[in-house]
């Protein structure tokens, strides 16, 4: 059988269903004309896109309809309005095109292809359900022609109810060709069912949504009305507050801003009065607007200028830090005499405990200005240093200028703690902004991305605080002057204890200072064998320990407490760290060395066996690669002195060395060590011990040179604790030496070498080498 066809868009021809058409494409144009003239039925196939103009067979479904044209009408402009009605489906079986390429017209030969049926109570049953969640649908939405809604309600329970509702359903293309597709009627009823169930909840849940937003605008509209309503009666009974644009605008005049930042405010202001009242964008403008108001553009305290009460505050908060201490009048000194001093930038270095965040604080209270205080541990987005900009919802300034709003002048004690633990990612380098703002000759002309103006920072007294500043970019340490905080020695600590940590913890307990005695070498037992640490705060936790015991015992009992150093354990337990001082003598291959870490500085004992073997080094105690290097640096400069050491100088072809450092669970880094190691090599290889009171520091060369090395308090602040006597240092050491507080350095004699063989000469007695650097070794006394 064989029939004209017309491709359909967007549409499909149910069976028994009526389709109304808009025919314009020339070559459905030339079926239809055909079709009349045969009786006037036509083929109907579905284009699977409907934007190919000039559909193939691959473009087309096989499946459709065998139609009839029930009325037609040719419109003015060429195209023809008429009606199909489907009257069975069929299958495709070939398709040709008829007439010239220039004007031809689809023909194609189908079979007839009808649903198998199914028994008859199913599917009037089906068709009820199906007629029942229509009606639901059309109290949503008509979405069928108004001429078909009194056939389809009144009409039985027939097969072509679902055609019609199936043919006018707003489904894509895609899912109405897959229920004229099915095998037989049960499974078209059912998946009809099943797609007008799903889109009758859709419809239902969009209504229930549109009617909560007509809800809220009908709620915004009503409080507008209220509002401008109470406005009327507040100014007929003449108690009529000022607008809030006149708000703005006093505010704005009161706030002190610079020329260029005021026309700025105006202008937002200007903005805001022709924004409607509830749009997002009338949010964003008075939250900018609050700001610059807010900002203490030029609002400052008024500075402490006296020294002596400066001091005087410095010296009750905090014991020793002579250095800071002394930094921070001389900067008031300057002040006093010029009455303006541009921002300074002070950097406090030191292990955790010892005081930098509190000595910020005092500076603070010193000076009579306000303090603030920023944490940059594990900040990684630079916009938490300039903010965000406002296109972006919920945007703030950054951490600086909040700080300053915060403090509510612009000239206070500006604290940005851990500076050295600030992270970097794709959100970009909160160092490179830090620079800005710790540039004393920029930051005058701050901008942070939020406020996009200028803001005059080159009063505000920044500090930062760091525990080591090796992890800080140089271009950003170049910007600061860094005051160093060595860890404390146990006579600082027994009077930090005293003077600061006792009253205030007792202060705290609430409990009275008659009924907490402690002596005096209680406090440095405590200090020696029960804490170990640079700073006091180990030491605060075992004292706050003590004094709530005490407050037990008053509670219970109005019993006084003792502690003594008898005593001390029966509170605290076990002392944790036995005393770390110098065994009388050392085995050979045993050297004390020194080392810095993040807490102070160590003392490590550097251990180098002997052993039979083929020449192999051994690393243990979880040592760095810089380590590593160091030790096969030594072992090397040991080989080329074998002769003069009087060792075997084929030692390395039968010995192994084993260089161990011990607490191997700790990671161990760096080159100062370099030196101690070559010591304890020499020492085990000649059977000479080392001298048991003297630690030695160094990094070395090849070449038998020693190199300056780094975290000079900390190390010597261990060699005390440890008691050692005599500290050997490099010679590029000895001005930083110089400047190191007498109290740290008493006690202790320092030798200061530029060369390997100066320690060869003095510790292991070789006679070439001691006529060849005879009376090189300097010695610094510890008086």
């Amino acid at each position: 059988m064989r029939e004209p066809l017309i491709p359909l868009r967007e549409a499909i021809l149910f069976p028994n269903a009526i389709l109304p058409l808009i025919i314009a494409r020339k070559f459905s144009k030339k079926a239809f004309y055909k079709a009349v003239k045969n009786g006037n039925y036509v083929l109907f196939l579905t284009q699977k896109d409907a934007t190919v103009e000039f559909p193939e067979k691959k473009d087309l479904y096989t499946i459709g309809s065998l139609g009839k044209i029930i009325q037609h009408i040719e419109t003015p402009d060429g195209m023809i309005r008429c009606i199909a009605q489907g009257i069975e489906r069929v299958k495709v079986k070939n398709l040709v095109k008829k007439g010239p390429a220039e004007d031809f017209y689809f023909e194609a030969e189908y079979e007839e292809y009808p649903f198998a049926s199914i028994d008859e109570k199913k599917q009037v049953f089906y068709i009820r359900m199906i007629k029942d969640v229509f009606r639901n649908l059309l109290r949503i939405e008509r979405f069928i022609p108004d001429e078909l809604l009194p056939s389809l309600m009144t009409s039985k329970d027939k097969l072509e109810v679902a055609y019609i509702i199936a043919s006018n359903m707003p489904l894509p293309i895609s899912q109405r060709q897959a229920l004229l597709e099915q095998k037989n009627v049960e499974s078209f009823l059912k998946n009809l069912h099943k797609l007008l169930v799903e889109e009758l909840e859709f419809k239902q849940l969009k209504e229930k949504i549109e009617e909560k937003v007509k809800e809220e605008i009908r709620k915004g509209q009503k409080q507008v009305f209220l509002t401008e309503q109470m406005r009327q009666i507040q100014r007929e009974l003449g108690y009529e507050e000022p607008d809030e644009f006149s708000s703005y605008f006093e505010a704005i005049k009161k706030a002190g801003m610079p020329r260029e930042v005021e026309e700025k405010a105006r202008s937002e202001l200007n903005r805001l009065r022709k924004t409607p009242a509830f749009s997002p964008e009338a949010t964003v403008i008075r939250t900018y607007l609050d700001w610059l108001i807010n900002l203490p553009w030029n609002k400052r305290t008024k500075d402490n200028l006296d020294l002596k009460n400066v001091k005087k505050i410095l010296d009750q908060d905090h014991y020793g830090l002579e250095e800071p201490k002394s930094r921070i009048l001389e900067y008031l000194a300057v002040l006093k005499l010029k009455g303006r001093l541009r921002g300074q930038v002070l950097c406090f270095v030191g292990p955790p405990g010892v005081g930098k965040t509190s000595l910020a604080m005092s500076i603070a209270r010193s000076l009579g200005r306000k303090f603030v205080r920023m944490s940059l541990g594990g900040v990684r987005d630079e916009a938490e240093i300039r903010g965000h900009r406002r296109t972006y919802v919920g945007a703030l300034p950054g951490r600086i200028i909040q700080g300053v709003k915060k403090a509510g002048s612009k000239n206070p004690v500006f604290l940005l703690d851990e500076i050295d633990k600030v992270g970097m990612d794709f959100r970009g380098d909160p160092y490179a902004a830090l620079m800005e703002v710790l540039d004393p000759e920029v930051n005058k002309n701050f901008q942070d991305h939020y406020l996009e103006l200028e803001f005059d920072l080159s009063e505000v007294l920044f500090i930062t605080t760091a525990n080591t500043s090796y992890t800080i970019p140089l271009a950003l340490r170049d910007r600061m002057e860094i005051i160093r905080l060595p860890g404390y020695l146990d006579i600082e600590k027994f009077h930090i204890a005293k003077k600061h940590l006792i009253p205030k913890l007792l202060k705290d307990a609430g409990l009275p200072e008659s009924y907490f005695n402690i002596s005096d070498n209680a406090i440095y037992t405590i200090i020696r064998t029960h804490t170990k640490e640079a700073g006091v705060r180990e030491l605060e936790r075992k004292l706050n320990k003590l004094i709530r015991i005490s407050a037990k015992n008053y509670v219970e009992k109005k019993k006084k407490t003792y502690i003594k150093e008898k005593n001390i354990n029966k509170y605290l337990g076990p002392p944790p760290y036995a005393k770390k001082e110098s065994e009388k003598e050392l085995p050979s291959g045993v050297v004390y060395g020194l080392a810095w870490t993040e807490t102070g500085g160590e003392i490590l004992r550097v251990e180098v066996l002997n052993l039979e073997g083929k020449g192999g080094l051994i690393l243990t105690g979880q040592l760095g690669d810089v380590l590593q290097e160091s030790a096969k640096a030594a072992l090397s400069y040991v080989r080329s002195r074998a002769k003069l050491l009087d060792i075997d100088e084929k030692f390395y072809e039968k010995r192994d060395l084993h260089l161990h450092i011990p607490e191997g669970s700790i990671p161990k880094d760096g080159p100062s060590a370099g030196l101690a190691i070559m010591c304890a090599m020499i020492s085990s290889l000649t059977k000479i011990p080392f001298p048991s009171d003297t630690a030695v520091t160094g990094e070395i060369t090849l070449t038998g040179e020693v190199l300056k090395i780094g975290g000079l308090p900390e190390k010597i602040s261990a060699a005390k604790r440890g008691g050692i006597k005599r500290v050997i240092l490099p010679e590029e050491n000895r001005a930083e030496l110089a400047k190191i507080k007498p109290s740290l350095k008493e006690g202790v004699d320092f030798f200061f070498v530029k060369h390997v063989d100066q320690v060869l000469s003095k510790i292991f007695k070789v006679d070439y080498i001691r006529k060849t650097y005879r009376g090189d070794i300097q010695v610094v006394g510890s008086s």
